[in-house]
Parts: C-alpha cells; structure tokens; sequence
C-alpha cells in the first residue's frame, strides 16, 4: 500500500529536498506539491491524503492556523526552521516536527514512524491490502531496504554503526542503538544490553543473564536485568 502524501511550503528550495527524500521512499507516493494552504483545500476534500508535509510561516494563512481548521486531518508532520513552535504543534496532535534543513536520516525515521502509524490504524480494515505486515526502512549499502519487523532476531551496537540480524541476512547500518530503538514497538522489541536489542518473540530460553537467539548467546547488561527478565516473563504466550 502506497502512503500518499502532499508537501505544503512556499520555500521551492524545502519542497526539492523533500522531494528528494521522499523519492528514496518507495513506499511514499507524492501526489502534489503546493506554496500555500489554501491551495491544498480543494484536494483535500477530494482525496484520500494520508500524511502532509507542512510549513509554519506562510504568506495568507500560517499552517498551525491551517491545520487548526481541518476536521479530518491526515497525519501530520511539521517542516520548520523554527524550534519555538513545537509544543504548540504537538498540542495539535502532529506526527513529528523536522527542523530545516532535514537530513535523511532523521526523515527516514519520520517515514518509519508514519508507516507504522497507519499500519495501526488500518488494522481493522476489510481491505487485505492494507494488512501487511509492519515495516521499517534502513539504508543499507546507499539503497533504502525494507525490513519487515517479524524478521528481526536481534540488533548489535557496533560503534556508529549497528548491525540488525534477521531470518533473511545481516544489515549493516549507520545508525545508533538508541536511535533503532525508539523506531521499533516496545511490545516486541526490547534493550537487554549497552550493546543489544533483541526481539522478545525470537527468544529460544532464557539462562541466568543471557537469552538464546538462533543459536547465539546474548548477555542481559547489569542495568537492564531485572527490567528485561520481567518484560520478557510477562510477554510469555502473547
């Protein structure tokens, strides 16, 4: 299922770059582009947009007043170069809020985000299409890959780098563990170790301070042992 999205700035510069992040997105479908909001109505009324890119200081109208009169908001997510307006867009139930000039990796985790959010969200649906099984996009060896969550045993801290180890292969990624962290879903996915992160479901059995995934021991840190022995025992049969 593509995510279709709009952009709504009036810099032509902030929409190109984007633009460009979202063309490394194969699963994002950019719709159209507009400088200003009032431009946008028309095809929000007529569409189906799932998520917005939208600037705050614009000429006519500025796009927290706008986002205040919408009754069925897509999700939302904030493209600024101003930091002062973050709570009050937060208090407006915004997705995420990106700071200009945006790098692609904060963007990427912005996507990932989103995507797991609409996956939520359409759980309930009839459609058959709409029930893939949850996702996030890394960036391996300069192309974006899709890791489906299930797939994950478990994600070592290697330095700047971590390497997230799957049913299918190895991924080497230039990302931090607490970043991967906060993109997982906490049902699932838990920090055993300064150096680990494991999938609870992928556990073979637990012996005094380590787990058994696909055949690899892996310790549980001083500091997180009684946290993650109590998440995992309560996890059991879920």
């Amino acid at each position: 299922m593509k995510i279709k999205c709009i952009i709504i700035d009036d810099e032509p510069l902030a929409i190109k770059v984007i633009e460009s992040h979202l063309k490394e997105m194969p699963e994002m479908e950019l719709v159209a582009t507009f400088n200003s909001p009032l431009e946008a109505l028309p095809l929000m009324k007529d569409s189906d947009i799932d998520a917005i890119f939208l600037d705050i200081n614009m000429p006519k109208m500025n796009g927290l007043d706008f986002l205040r009169t919408l009754t069925n908001k897509p999700q939302v997510i904030i493209t600024t170069a101003y930091r002062e307006f973050a709570v009050d867009s937060f208090d407006l139930d915004v997705l995420d809020y990106l700071v200009k000039p945006i790098p692609l990796s904060r963007f990427l985790k912005t996507i990932n985000k989103l995507s797991n959010r609409i996956q939520l969200e359409s759980g309930g649906a009839d459609d058959i299409s709409l029930q893939e099984e949850p996702f996030i996009f890394l960036k391996v060896d300069k192309k974006m890959m899709k890791i489906k969550l299930n797939d994950i045993l478990f994600i070592e801290s290697l330095k700047d780098y971590i390497k997230v180890m799957t049913t299918l292969g190895d991924y080497l990624v230039h990302k931090s563990m607490t970043s991967i962290s906060e993109e997982l879903p906490e049902s699932n996915f838990i920090r055993i170790h300064r150096s680990f992160a494991i999938a609870i479901n992928k556990i073979e059995f637990v012996e005094g301070n380590s787990v058994m995934i696909a055949n690899r021991r892996i310790p549980i840190g001083r500091n997180y042992l009684q946290f993650a022995k109590e998440k995992i025992l309560k996890s059991r049969g879920k």
